[in-house]
């Protein structure tokens, strides 16, 4: 099967060698070099994974991931020239599945982007229904659901949330998720985990304090627990 991916760089140089790399490993490959373009881009052709630069002109990478996030979940792997953890981390707060500081391998970009996409389309082995409190996680079908509404996840998210609640009450650390999620560590995974972990807060509309759905194990990592006050 082949995907598409949309890489949105004003940088040519930056997209030619990506769109080289890409279509080595069958993908097809569109370009869009303004954030403008790549919304237009997006809300007509529902490309499969979206490479997108933070600094663009117009519109910024980040307006741009919040403006998909309002429509679609889309993968999302931004590319940032900065080094400010800040910046990643709003990225990610806003729905971005991954990142890669520039300059990168864009082989390893080929890579994550392959990665998003196995775990975004795979059925787990787990049961194909998960119900935890009055969530239900439908594996085979991709949808989360809160009783009668259902709560829109990135793949990154819903794959946190399965590897969870497959296993209550079993506490993984910020490496093992990330290892299990990403199939891969890098730096600053811990942060990158964290910002994960806050969104599926928000969408769950759970929090730390009331310890509901996901609940924090201070110096270790997260779980999630087999009593739920809902």
């Amino acid at each position: 099967m082949q995907h598409t991916v949309l890489i949105v760089d004003d940088d040519k140089k930056i997209v030619n060698l990506l769109e080289a790399y890409f279509q080595l490993e069958n993908f097809i490959t569109s370009a869009s070099y303004d954030g403008q373009e790549a919304l237009l881009w997006i809300r007509e052709k529902h490309p499969d994974i979206v490479i997108l630069d933070l600094m663009l002109p117009q519109i910024s990478g980040l307006e741009i991931c919040r403006q998909i996030r309002m429509e679609s979940n889309v993968p999302i792997i931004m590319l940032t020239a900065r080094d400010e953890e800040a910046d990643k981390l709003i990225g990610l707060e806003i729905g971005a599945d991954d990142y890669v500081t520039k300059p990168f391998s864009p082989r390893e970009v080929v890579t994550r982007a392959k990665v998003i996409l196995r775990r975004s389309k795979n059925v787990s082995n787990a049961d194909e229904l998960i119900r935890v409190g009055n969530i239900s996680i439908d594996i085979a079908k991709h949808i989360v659901s809160k009783g009668k509404f259902t709560i829109e996840l990135t793949p990154t998210e819903f794959k946190i949330l399965e590897l969870l609640a497959a296993n209550p009450n079993q506490v993984f650390t910020r490496l093992q998720i990330v290892e299990q999620v990403q199939g891969y560590a890098f730096d600053g995974y811990e942060r990158t985990i964290d910002a994960h972990i806050k969104n599926l807060r928000r969408k769950l509309k759970d929090s730390q304090q009331e310890s509901t759905y996901i609940q924090t194990v201070y110096g270790i990592g997260y779980k999630l627990a087999s009593d739920y006050n809902v």
